[in-house]
């Protein structure tokens, strides 16, 4: 790969001889698209990999939507290879193709136009009296999440060794800025341009008022500590969606940004804020200042 590089966005070419295809889970029409994209990859002499992530692709194209993207984006971005998404309903913030427009951008990219967004990425790890697990990467978000029965949550939390506070909440959303459009904005968090690089910390229904969203600079480790006091109760984890822990009694969380970014191929005739009046559905349709 070569062209030129800034911190988010890359103009670049990319010689493709391998593809992988990755389609939504139990869904006829991603499969049947996927056989259709398949046939014309092939016919170019392109190497076709259905569902199946290795190190030797070129590219990963996505056909479903934003679940489907952050179900494979660790991968990804482990092995450091670019994700074309191709949403077959509705536009996505992260598939950001439609059918229609797939062929056509695929020749582009082929033909050496390829623009890539460095999104970057969180990964976090559980730190408990009986274990410390492995990191797990988020490209939308780390949540702390309480179980329906259970009292709010306390959670001490700190950036670096400087105490924040501690949150009395029915949880805590860590987001990227890819993330901030996703569970963060529905919590009452701000929109973060993608291109920033920023931990924000949104709580989740918390008891005081006063306890609002901040964003962190991306070079800091967040700690959050459990305290359950003489409560049972649990915490769950959730990293883009997927429960992977339970928080107990004076467990921590660790977040802080992953060395790897996801390499998001993006369109070029649609940007970040035309995607965001579309989902948004900010202003009146056609108008443009």
């Amino acid at each position: 790969m070569t062209g030129k590089k800034t911190v988010f966005r890359t103009e670049t070419s990319l010689v493709i001889s391998t593809v992988g295809i990755i389609t939504k889970l139990d869904d006829a029409r991603s499969d049947s698209y996927a056989a259709t994209l398949s046939d014309w990859l092939q016919q170019r002499n392109i190497v076709v990999y259905l569902n199946e992530i290795t190190p030797r692709l070129d590219i990963i194209i996505v056909l479903g939507g934003d679940g489907t993207l952050l179900h494979i984006a660790e991968k990804a971005a482990r092995h450091a290879i670019p994700v074309l998404g191709i949403n077959l309903g509705n536009l996505g913030f992260l598939t950001e193709l439609t059918e229609k427009e797939t062929f056509q951008a695929l020749e582009r990219i082929l033909a050496g136009e390829l623009t890539i967004e460095n999104r970057l990425m969180l990964k976090a790890r559980l730190i408990a009296k009986d274990q410390v697990t492995d990191y797990r990467y988020a490209l939308n978000d780390v949540v702390i999440t309480k179980n329906v029965l259970d009292r709010l949550l306390r959670l001490s939390t700190k950036a670096d060794d400087e105490y924040i506070t501690t949150y009395k909440a029915d949880g805590l959303i860590f987001s990227s800025p890819t993330g901030s459009t996703a569970y963060n904005l529905s919590a009452g968090g701000p929109l973060v341009y993608p291109g920033l690089a920023t931990i924000t910390v949104t709580p989740i229904c918390p008891f005081m008022l006063s306890s609002r969203p901040i964003i962190l600079p991306a070079d800091k480790r967040i700690r959050t500590r459990f305290d359950a006091g003489r409560g049972a109760e649990r915490a769950q984890i959730i990293i883009d969606g997927q429960a992977f822990w339970e928080m107990r009694d004076g467990d921590e969380l660790e977040i802080e940004t992953a060395g790897q970014t996801l390499q998001l191929i993006v369109s070029s005739t649609r940007d970040y804020f035309t995607i965001l009046r579309n989902k948004l559905h900010w202003g009146v349709s056609g108008e443009r200042s």
